[in-house]
Order: structure tokens, then sequence, then C-alpha cells
């Protein structure tokens, strides 16, 4: 059968077979060029293999960080988040205080499992792991804070103690005419 040519016997219509059967030269004949040796290219290969075990490393130390400092935005979204909802106790400031609570405590717990796709023996993942932990108890600061602010932590002794009195309050507003 000629190289190239359509074959009819085989069921499909347009089937092309592509064996080479001819006696012609092949390109396996061709000599290789000048400066180009076989046994250079198999030398090659070990440090080809090489540069992209580093390539690849440095793309998993580089995609550690980017995991690492993704708290980092999640922080700003929260603050604004918290600012957003005000200082007084209802429900949306509740929700979103016990969000930001929540979420880092969960992070937290798998930072393992995080920072697992990146586990290789050229890259050192301790920095970006401390890196991790220390922007999450930031974002458990951020909800601690919050629920400071809303009045929700128990801050004085009269908070634990039913018979002791209520703290005093260190600021007074008032306003506008007196009324007589």
């Amino acid at each position: 059968m000629d190289k190239g040519k359509a074959v009819m016997g085989s069921g499909r219509r347009w089937a092309v077979d592509f064996t080479d059967n001819s006696t012609t030269p092949s390109s396996r004949d061709i000599p290789d060029p000048p400066g180009f040796y076989r046994a250079s290219q198999e030398q090659d290969d070990s440090a080809v293999t090489k540069q992209k075990k580093d390539a690849e490393a440095n793309w998993k130390s580089q995609k550690a960080w980017e995991v690492a400092q993704a708290p980092f935005k999640n922080l700003l979204m929260m603050g604004f988040m918290m600012w957003m909802a005000g200082n007084t106790v209802h429900l949306f400031s509740i929700g979103i205080t016990f969000s930001a609570l929540w979420q880092p405590i969960g992070a937290l717990q798998g930072v393992g499992k995080v920072f697992e796709p990146y586990k290789d023996s050229k890259v050192d993942l301790l920095a970006p792991k401390l890196v991790f932990i220390a922007l999450n108890l930031g974002g458990l600061a951020l909800g601690i804070w919050k629920l400071n602010t809303l009045g929700l932590l128990p801050t004085h002794v009269s908070d634990w103690v039913s018979s002791l009195p209520p703290a005093k309050e260190v600021e007074y507003s008032g306003g506008g005419m007196p009324l007589r």
C-alpha cells in the first residue's frame, strides 16, 4: 500500500495508513547536522530533568507563599465587614464576629492539609506555615477585639460574680439643650 493513501477495506471510510513500508530513505537515514551529537543529547537529559525538578520546586515554593499570604486578604475583608456592622449588638454584627472567629480557627486546624500539595525535599515550608499561622492568629485577635467592642467579653469582676456592682461607666455623653 502506498504511503499516505486511504485504506479502503478497513471498515472506516476515511482511515489513513501512515506505516512506512517503502524502500526510500526516511528521516532516520539522514545524517545529523554538523555540531549535533546524539551522545551529548543523552547527557543533557539529566541536566534537563534537574532543571525541571528545580523549576517545579521553585513553583511549589511560590505557590506555598501565595497560600501563606491568602489570610491577609481575608483579614482586610473581615475588618471592613466588622466596621460596616457597627458597635451595636444585633444579629448581623454577631454573625460577622463569629464568622471572624470561626474562619481562623478552622484554618489553623488544617495547616497541614493546606500545605500538603507543596511538600518537597527541596521546598522549605516552615516560613510560609509560620506566616499563615501568624495571619490567622491576627484574624482571631480581630474577632476577639470585635467581641470586646460589642461588650460580649467578660472583662470586669462583676461579669463573673453577680453580687458585685457593675463597673462604672468611664464616659458620659449628654447633649443639647437642658429641658426645664
